[in-house]
């Protein structure tokens, strides 16, 4: 784990003697610069506990390439989100003083979270004077609409406990954050503020950035319905992004790697090929 500026992320390189025609647990090889090894950062959801988003990473590092994983504060992404501005900000700096501008990177991110942190990742690096060489996204179990359900179940499966200490506790944060949620609207349809965005569906599906995009999903996931990523990847992709889907019929929300770990991780590295080799 590293610190900088308050932001905490968790960096592992490959080791000096790690060998790339090695197969591993897949039988895929990257072809590699190994002065500019690939870098993976993942963008955790809402509440995401390093122990999970590692699982994700080791599928990465098993192959040599560098992962970042990071995930925001939950007071940034449901309170204070003109935080996530600056996180945005810090991120793309961290980058530069990694030395990784000369590394393509690719971001996976993980459910509403994941791309409300992406997306201020990408608006920081509109505005960064010099360019990050980002190769491609990877969405998991994302982006959605933002409803009143989903957020009560998303806050639900965040604070746990017994039925009615969780019930009552999500309920009132629900209609809290919804009240939030409804004063943005009608601020910002009387004064739009284009540096603050906080709807990562709307928000994202015009994004500037025209690098290649990979959506995991499913059909049976209760937080962010699959027409929602379905209608999102189809706007993408007719504005001339190359896209690429993935729906599988019974996994639940960001659970497509334990629950399709074999299809799931050879969409993954086949999208990532892609990526690296400019074959889009």
């Amino acid at each position: 784990m590293a610190e900088i500026d308050n932001l905490e992320y968790f960096i592992k390189f490959p080791s000096p003697n790690f060998n790339y025609n090695q197969n591993g647990e897949h039988d895929f090889v990257f072809v590699v610069n190994e002065d500019k090894i690939p870098v993976i950062l993942l963008f955790g959801w809402a509440g995401c506990q390093d122990k999970y988003l590692a699982k994700y990473s080791q599928i990465y590092e098993e192959k040599g390439l560098i992962t970042l994983r990071y995930t925001a504060p939950i007071k940034c992404m449901f309170l204070r989100r003109y935080q996530m501005i600056t996180i945005g900000e810090k991120l793309v700096k961290l980058l530069y003083d990694l030395n990784f501008d000369n590394h393509p990177i690719i971001v996976h991110c993980f459910s509403n979270g994941g791309a409300f942190l992406y997306q201020n990742f990408s608006l920081a690096l509109q505005k960064s004077p010099k360019e990050l060489p980002i190769k491609g996204v990877i969405f998991d179990s994302a982006p959605g609409r933002r409803r009143v359900l989903s957020l009560f179940r998303a806050i639900s499966a965040i604070i746990g406990g017994n039925f009615f200490y969780n019930f009552t506790i999500s309920w009132l944060m629900t209609m809290f954050l919804s009240m939030i949620w409804l004063y943005e609207v009608i601020s910002n349809s009387i004064y739009p503020r284009q540096s603050y965005q906080s709807n990562p569906l709307e928000n994202l599906k015009n994004e500037k950035n025209r690098w290649p995009q990979c959506f995991i999903y499913s059909k049976n996931d209760v937080l962010i319905p699959h027409q929602d990523i379905e209608y999102f990847l189809g706007y993408r992709k007719n504005l001339g992004i190359d896209v690429t889907a993935v729906c599988y019929e019974k996994s639940l929300h960001v659970k497509h790697l334990a629950e399709n770990r074999d299809s799931y991780v050879k969409t993954v590295y086949k999208f990532i090929n892609r990526c690296l080799n400019g074959n889009n």
